[in-house]
C-alpha cells in the first residue's frame, strides 16, 4: 500500500469549516475543524478509488504533480508560508 502526501488548508466560513486540498483541487467541508478535515480525507479517498477504477489514477496524479518515492507519492510543491496581510483599499 501506497501513502499520498497532501496539504490541508482549513477555512472558516461562517458556521462553518472548509477544508481543501490544493494539490488534487478537491475540497470538503464540517461543523468543525475536525469534522471538515475528516470529510476531506473521505473525499480524497474516494477521488483516488474512483480514478483507480476508471483506470486513471496514474495520469490524475501525474498531472496534479505526483511522482512514486520509495512507497510515498509526493510533489514537489510545498506549502511553505501561509498568513493574512492587510492591504489598503481605496473606495
Amino acid at each position: 500500500m501506497k501513502k499520498i502526501v497532501v496539504t490541508v488548508e482549513t477555512w472558516k466560513e461562517g458556521n462553518m469549516f472548509t477544508s481543501y486540498c490544493p494539490e488534487l483541487d478537491v475540497a470538503s467541508c464540517g461543523h468543525t475543524t475536525e469534522e471538515a478535515k475528516k470529510n476531506l480525507v473521505e473525499v480524497i479517498e474516494i477521488q483516488l478509488e474512483e480514478t483507480a477504477k476508471l483506470g486513471t489514477l496514474k495520469s490524475f496524479l501525474e498531472e496534479a504533480g505526483y511522482s512514486l518515492e520509495d512507497d510515498m507519492l509526493k510533489t514537489e510543491k510545498r506549502l511553505i508560508d501561509f498568513k493574512e496581510i492587510s492591504i489598503p483599499v481605496e473606495m
